[in-house]
């Protein structure tokens, strides 16, 4: 078997979002982010919970429910899009976000993010279909996964993420 390296600074995992599970859009994209995390590089704490404190996270609720925060394991909170860059390279897909970053983009990809954190709820409403269709889709498709394994048990490819047969 090969051995798949990687150039990922381990000190910056456990990775902790504080997400709002109520806005259908961010629980959506949650929901494939843990989909991915295999290796506990990523935590999820639903900011619209009962009881949830946001000033245990040095925060106010108002400000984690305008945008993602990422706490990084020194406390240290990533903000929007940085956020969402650090969580997609967690999981391996740090490169669908990487042009977000990038100088000439940044600006851009910022004002759009921060249109859509303001907007989200209505956005959600919106896309209801969609988001229903897309759940749809992926517990369908986890259950011919989970059917591909015996006994309970499968091997997962470390690559692909999907069960060897």
């Amino acid at each position: 078997m090969t051995e798949i390296t990687s150039n990922i600074d381990n000190s910056r995992w456990p990775l902790t979002l504080l997400y709002d599970a109520a806005c259908p859009v961010c629980s959506l994209e949650m929901d494939h982010l843990r989909e991915r995390c295999a290796d506990g590089r990523l935590r999820f704490v639903d900011i619209s919970a009962p009881g949830f404190s946001a000033a245990a996270w040095g925060s106010t609720q108002a400000e984690l429910m305008a945008r993602i925060h990422g706490v990084r394991p020194d406390g240290s909170h990533l903000v929007g899009l940085p956020a969402l860059r650090e969580a997609y390279a967690a999981v391996g897909l740090g490169a669908w976000l990487a042009p977000t970053g990038w100088r000439g983009a940044a600006g851009l990809a910022d004002r759009a993010y921060e249109a859509f954190a303001r907007h989200r709820q209505p956005i959600s409403r919106l896309a209801a279909p969609l988001i229903d269709g897309l759940r749809g889709w992926r517990s369908r498709r986890q259950l011919r996964r989970m059917a591909a394994c015996s006994d309970g048990a499968c091997a997962v490819d470390p690559v692909t993420r999907r069960a060897r047969r």
